[in-house]
């Protein structure tokens, strides 16, 4: 339950002297999404209390939320000096680093040291492997600790995306399958099997294992909720209408997105507009929207425009002229591409996606591109209609801006994006660094951004705007808009894309 009220007033009214209470206050304010209001606080009980490591460490960890990421690995390096043994605190300060891109194995070393069985530890040391170019040693590592830990899920799931990455295609799951077959009744593991299957669209290697997994494991309704979803998404339609039908009533909302998914791949708009709509204010990610938005358009209902219409909704603006070099920040980007295939459960085909979050980093170029940005949805965000009661992106509460997620995408040859939408942004986004001119627009729309067709879904929408790519070109559009990239022939289309954080 939220307490915004109750951690601004014991923000305003904490001695920077008490230690105690700057940590309690600005902890709850971290937790409430207050940390730019929590940034004095903890600003001044460091300077107040600057042998206490707990101060540098709320410092820390307040800068790391605001994705100041240089003054936040001041004050945690401040924090291990004067609490080396505390491991919360270095593999805060591990974490951090490696988010600023800078290398960072050797901290994620000494905090595994401290705390050798914190699983969240083992993995930010496979991610800083990773980010340092050392594949190889992030799969050796983690087929290690699966070895004598082969429930560990997060390891499994893991070891599989960097297979994925790696090009592998037939074994990627292979250490799932070595675990369910040691221990055929860890429901959680085949869970996890099929889950990652799914994923990467092998919806008959999925059915297979879910087959597999009722035999060893037994009846569950994990597995039948599983099945639903593959039967619909192989578009087998009176197999998933079954399969949905067992599972009835769908009492979860994330379910309820993928039967929707169904109907209308199905070609039965009029249900999913039924069913979408009594999710309407029990939704709070919306994950129903799009799909409401899509059935309203199928059938000519005027609301789809409530939710999507306003021009205002989406914005282009150029911003070269507040970028210091777009060739800089495209060179910049291009070493930050490894050179390995397209991340699993990801929109882009043909190309390449950075990890970790981008604007974390530290780098010249990547700070004055956050800047840039952020001024833009500043602006973006105040010309936004007025709030709309039950609206998914005219919200009464809009700032501060804040990120869910940021990161760049290279597409080469015939690359492009599937028609999808974010579900856990308010405000999406692409920006474009480099693009094949060459290639680019045609009848065809070569390479454009297009907003409004869910082409993934097999539905006959047209876009709602088609935006020809320039570089330097920032669009803004909300998170549940369907959104994908045209195919184009060849060359190199480089962009930087996030998405905003729904203001709490």
């Amino acid at each position: 339950m939220s307490d915004a009220g109750g951690a601004l007033r014991l923000l305003s009214s904490t001695d920077a002297k008490d230690a105690d209470g700057v940590f309690r206050a600005v902890i709850l304010a971290n937790r409430e999404g207050l940390e730019a209001a929590a940034l004095p606080l903890a600003r001044a009980g460091a300077a107040a209390n600057p042998t206490d490591a707990r101060m540098w460490q709320v410092l820390g960890l307040i800068e790391r939320r605001l994705e100041a990421l240089a003054p936040a690995i001041e004050a945690l390096q401040r924090a291990a000096e004067l609490a080396p043994a505390d491991p919360l605190i270095a593999h805060t300060l591990a974490r951090a680093t490696m988010e600023a891109g800078l290398p960072a194995i050797a901290l994620f070393d000494r905090a595994v040291a401290l705390a050798p069985d914190d699983a969240s530890v083992l993995l930010g040391r496979v991610a800083a492997q990773f980010a340092e170019g050392r594949l190889e040693d992030a799969i050796a590592g983690l087929e290690a600790q699966l070895g004598p830990n082969p429930g560990w899920i997060q390891g499994h799931a893991s070891l599989a995306r960097l297979r994925w990455v790696r090009g592998e295609r037939d074994a990627f799951t292979g250490s799932m399958e070595r675990a369910v077959a040691a221990f055929p009744d860890a429901i959680a593991v085949w869970r996890e099997l099929i889950d990652t299957l799914m994923h990467a669209a092998l919806y008959d290697e999925a059915l297979d294992a879910i087959t597999r997994a009722r035999k060893a494991a037994g009846d569950n309704p994990i597995f039948d909720a599983q099945e639903a979803v593959c039967f619909a998404e192989a578009g087998r339609t009176e197999r998933a209408d079954r399969a949905f039908a067992a599972i009835w009533p769908i009492g979860h909302v994330t379910m309820a997105a993928r039967y929707l998914r169904h109907l209308l791949r199905a070609g039965r708009p009029e249900e999913a507009a039924a069913f979408a709509e009594t999710w309407l204010g029990r939704d709070p990610d919306n994950l129903t929207i799009p799909y409401l938005s899509a059935a309203w358009r199928l059938l000519g209902d005027s609301r789809w425009r409530w939710l999507e219409g306003d021009e205002r909704l989406i914005g282009v603006y150029d911003i070269a002229d507040r970028i210091p070099s777009l060739d800089a920040l495209a060179a910049r980007l291009r070493g930050l591409h490894l050179p390995l295939d397209q991340p699993l459960e990801q929109s882009l085909r043909g190309g390449t996606q950075t990890d970790g979050p981008l604007f974390s980093r530290i780098e010249p170029e990547i700070v004055a591109l956050r800047q840039g940005i952020v001024e833009t949805v500043e602006a973006h965000v105040a010309q936004l209609p007025p709030p709309q009661p039950g609206h998914p992106t005219l919200q009464e509460r809009r700032g501060p801006i804040r990120f869910a997620g940021s990161w760049s995408v290279r597409l080469t040859d015939a690359g492009f994006h599937v028609n999808h939408v974010h579900p856990a942004g308010w405000i999406s986004s692409a920006f474009y660094v480099a693009l094949p001119e060459a290639s680019m627009g045609g009848e065809t729309h070569a390479g454009w951004l297009s907003i409004g067709e869910a082409t993934e879904l097999g539905l006959d929408l047209p876009p709602i705007r088609l935006i020809e790519p320039k570089p330097g070109r920032l669009v803004l559009f909300p998170s549940s808009l369907w959104h994908g990239t045209r195919p184009f022939a060849e060359g190199e289309r480089l962009t930087v894309a996030f998405d905003v954080a729904r203001p709490l």
